[in-house]
């Protein structure tokens, strides 16, 4: 099964994002994954449209960027206009999915929802057919460094099997402590993007794992 890495710059040097995305363009990664945080939905507060519209002439990466803020519909305009090509909200943070989704499509990018840890994957059912992705949130939202919830397998296997029984080609996306231990099961599972932060920049030969994934060679 073929799947790739997607490094999330909340682990990179802040100070020189154009040259980590440099860096881990040179190891092979095909995606760079944005974490858009607003210290509202998330306590945490990250980035905006205009470094997103800084970076995106300096690579030709796949920009795969992440809403983690609340009311996400009056966020979509700037961050499409920056130059996205990829823009996921969160299911937990609108109360009119279906009509954020059909404004993404609108601006003529792909469309992704994220599902916290404690939503199950049955919210889903009535807007498949407005998903490119589904991530699948294997950590709480908000914070890098935390570790895998393993009851994030089984619904990562669900959505899976939901995706093949539709005949669907909706990416599945999964973000939250991956790493070289449990990546292959992740994948095993239904996964075909795998977001790592701290795995990739901050952890020693991390930039071996874009790879490694593609790859699907991992030494015991």
């Amino acid at each position: 099964m073929s799947a790739k890495v997607a490094p999330s710059l909340l682990s990179a040097d802040f100070s020189c994002l154009r040259d980590e995305i440099k860096r881990i363009e040179k190891h092979g990664a095909e995606w760079v994954h944005l974490d858009i945080m607003d210290g509202h939905f998330v306590p945490s507060i990250t980035i905006g449209p205009l470094v997103v519209k800084a970076l995106r002439p300096h690579t030709e990466l796949f920009m795969d960027a992440h809403l983690m803020v609340t009311d996400p519909e009056r966020q979509v305009k700037p961050f499409v206009e920056a130059g996205l090509d990829l823009l996921t909200i969160q299911y937990e943070a609108t109360a009119h999915l279906d009509r954020v989704l059909r404004i993404i499509k609108a601006a003529g990018i792909k469309t992704g929802v994220a599902l916290n840890p404690a939503t199950p994957p049955g919210v889903l059912d009535y807007i498949w057919p407005l998903l490119d992705l589904v991530l699948v949130m294997s950590v709480n939202p908000g914070e890098g460094g935390q570790e895998f919830i393993p009851a994030a397998l089984p619904k990562i296997e669900a959505l899976a099997r939901e995706i093949k029984d539709r005949g669907l080609s909706t990416i599945l996306e999964v973000d939250g402590g991956i790493n070289r231990q449990n990546a292959r099961e992740i994948i095993a599972a239904g996964a075909t993007v795998l977001v790592a932060g701290s795995a990739v920049f901050k952890a020693d030969n991390g930039m071996h794992l874009i790879r490694e994934v593609s790859a699907f060679d991992f030494e015991a």
